[in-house]
């Protein structure tokens, strides 16, 4: 079964946008913080066109389409959604599909969680196995979009290839996604560099451009080599081992066969094994591109280049079988660790096996999660720190503090309104607020307008109670412009245990230093009022989870505001996972954590100088400084 193309992005003219003749579907996507796009549904992506045609520089209200959205708003001048009761920011862009594409036809391919509801996939996945439903493929690997899965239509199932857990797969129709014509403002276009004209120089872009030119090369060799006389292979018989190709390279879908006992290469550029198929060795099968000799080539193509950290390696022959004196190229992977430019290797690679010279990549080193075993006797206390566990219960309720005692504690009036923008509900000061017959509200005229006591920014009294509203009710406010924090911030963490201790190694890094090790557990439990879905069950995946910071001042500086984070149950909440795209389960609360504890081959690991600092400023912006610090 030849794979179809994972992407159906059109064709740009090199200033980030499509040519003017040609029509497109928009999909409006946001960034999680794994660095995958995650796209609007259908109503939202109307709501936000229909704003776009009016004011490119406006600002979209997604609580005007779905109620579930209510916190969140879209600039559309700097391409960022921003939730008003958090302060979170997140990157969003303007994608494009043919119109048809899935999203053209209005169809949405999702999987069952645990709880039984359905989760959406990617927009580029769920691309994907529309193009294999449409052709009648029986089955499709995402093995070459990321994801470990087999996708079987007969059973309509999703198959985990490590674990061979299976689930539920179904297909329905939704709202189609908007269809316009016409060039986009180049304010709008994603990324904002892609409007210069020149090639983007990043090292994913740099290797598939290199490994492009060179597998034309060698595929314009191929061809002079079969009509100077590939009739002596026509005879030959056995077993293949094909590597798919995806079309990132131009044109359509390549096959390129490997004899299996010889020496061979497939070519990607990162971490995970590519798919392979065995396939019978016949000239029906291959009746363009026949396997020449003993040294054969199978490239590999990247489809995802929008997405970090995706690019993977596929070897065409085990790692015990590669014959004596044959060069191996140590491949570096796109975080930095290794001796050789990927496009550099991937280059070499291609161009030896063109002349007939064997070659091996190296594969990808696998990161380090855990220390070594250690008993307890070996864990310490931290000095500084009481005890060595901390646990937290379900929230105590502040009595006595409505949302209008709330905003009022907080805020100034101001006699005279200046005339400007509020930014929760987007009119005008001198003007009422945008809740006025929406909200209720007791004592507050929705044309009050009040101004925040510590930074001096203003708003709609009636506005902020709505925001406070949309928040946990803790008797805490954030200024939605600033991010200030009036009062006590606190979370909708469940209930769990924290444990910290000291363990007798050290860090990459910090080599004269031993290791504070965190220790996170929350079991599974029923969501209340203050979580997304009251009385619906939620899991937790991946507890206990183990965490790592050097035991030297700084790092004992953040275990305390850690500790602090964790009573005010700020480190988790419930959600949807980014990685798995699993809804009604615990996941992090933007307060990033090292839990890789011998490499950073995954970014969440060691060395990395800046992290300190960097949990210490994502702390403070919680509202946990070092003047609350509890020893």
């Amino acid at each position: 079964m030849a794979r179809p193309g994972a992407g159906l992005l059109l064709p740009t003219n090199g200033l980030g946008y499509p040519p003017q003749n040609l029509a497109r579907v928009v999909v409006w996507e946001w960034m999680n913080e794994h660095g995958r796009w995650r796209p609007y549904s259908a109503a939202v992506c109307h709501h936000i066109e229909n704003i776009l045609k009016g004011d490119a520089r406006g600002t979209a209200v997604l609580g005007q389409v779905d109620g579930q959205l209510s916190p969140y708003i879209i600039d559309l001048q700097s391409m960022h959604q921003f939730r008003q009761d958090t302060g979170t920011m997140r990157p969003v862009q303007r994608n494009f599909y043919e119109p048809s594409s899935a999203p053209g036809k209005g169809v949405v391919w999702e999987w069952e969680n645990d709880n039984g509801s359905w989760t959406p996939y990617d927009m580029e996945i769920c691309v994907t196995i529309q193009n294999a439903y449409e052709k009648q493929h029986p089955w499709l690997d995402l093995t070459s979009v990321g994801f470990c899965y087999l996708i079987d239509f007969n059973s309509m199932s999703q198959t985990n290839k490590q674990s061979q857990r299976k689930r539920r797969l179904r297909r329905r129709m939704d709202l189609a996604y908007p269809l316009i014509m016409g060039s986009i403002p180049k304010s709008q276009s994603w990324p904002v560099g892609a409007s210069s004209g020149q090639p983007c120089s990043c090292q994913q872009c740099i290797l598939v451009n290199s490994t492009r030119a060179a597998s034309n090369a060698i595929l314009a060799s191929q061809r002079r080599k079969l009509h100077g006389g590939a009739a002596g292979n026509t005879g030959a018989t056995g077993t293949l081992t094909a590597v798919r190709q995806s079309n990132t390279f131009a044109g359509t879908s390549l096959w390129s066969p490997t004899s299996s006992g010889t020496n061979n290469v497939s070519i990607g550029g990162g971490q995970a094994k590519g798919e392979q198929v065995q396939v019978p060795l016949s000239p029906a099968n291959f009746p363009v591109m026949p396997s020449h000799g003993h040294n054969t080539l199978a490239i590999n193509g990247q489809n995802n280049l929008n997405r970090p950290g995706t690019q993977r390696i596929s070897m065409a022959s085990p790692r015990g079988t590669i014959p004596p004196g044959v060069p191996a190229l140590p491949v570096k992977n796109l975080t930095g660790s290794g001796p050789v430019h990927p496009a550099l290797a991937g280059m070499t690679g291609i161009l030896m096996c063109a002349v007939g010279l064997p070659v091996c990549l190296t594969r990808a080193p696998k990161p380090i999660l855990h220390p070594p075993h250690i008993s307890k006797s070996d864990m310490k206390p931290v000095p500084g720190v009481n005890g060595m566990r901390r646990k937290t219960k379900k929230k105590h309720l502040r009595k006595g503090k409505t949302p209008e005692d709330v905003v009022r504690r907080y805020t100034d009036k101001i006699k005279v309104a200046p005339d400007e923008d509020c930014t929760i509900c987007m009119e005008r000061l001198t003007m009422a607020s945008g809740y006025e017959g929406v909200l209720q509200h007791k004592g507050i005229k929705p044309e009050l307008a009040g101004k925040l006591g510590k930074c001096g920014h203003m708003y709609h009294l009636l506005c902020l109670v709505a925001m406070y509203n949309n928040g946990n009710k803790d008797g805490s406010l954030q200024c939605p412009t600033c991010k200030t924090i009036y009062g006590e911030k606190t979370g909708t963490q469940p209930p769990g245990k924290m444990e910290y201790h000291i363990i007798p190694h050290c860090l990459p890094g910090y080599p004269d230093y031993k290791t504070i090790r965190i220790v996170y557990d929350i079991p599974a439990g029923v969501q209340t009022n203050e979580h997304p879905n009251p009385g619906k069950k939620f899991s937790a995946r991946g507890f206990p989870r183990q965490c790592y910071l050097p035991d030297n001042e700084k790092g004992r500086k953040v275990l305390k505001l850690l500790i602090t984070a964790w009573d005010r149950r700020l480190i988790f909440t419930i959600g949807t996972s980014s990685t798995t795209g699993e809804s009604d389960t615990v996941v992090w609360n933007e307060i990033h954590h090292k839990t890789e504890f011998g490499s950073n081959l995954t970014g969440h690991g060691y060395p990395d100088p800046n992290y300190l600092d960097n949990v210490l400023t994502e702390l403070s912006a919680q509202g946990v400084g070092e003047d609350n610090v509890k020893d």
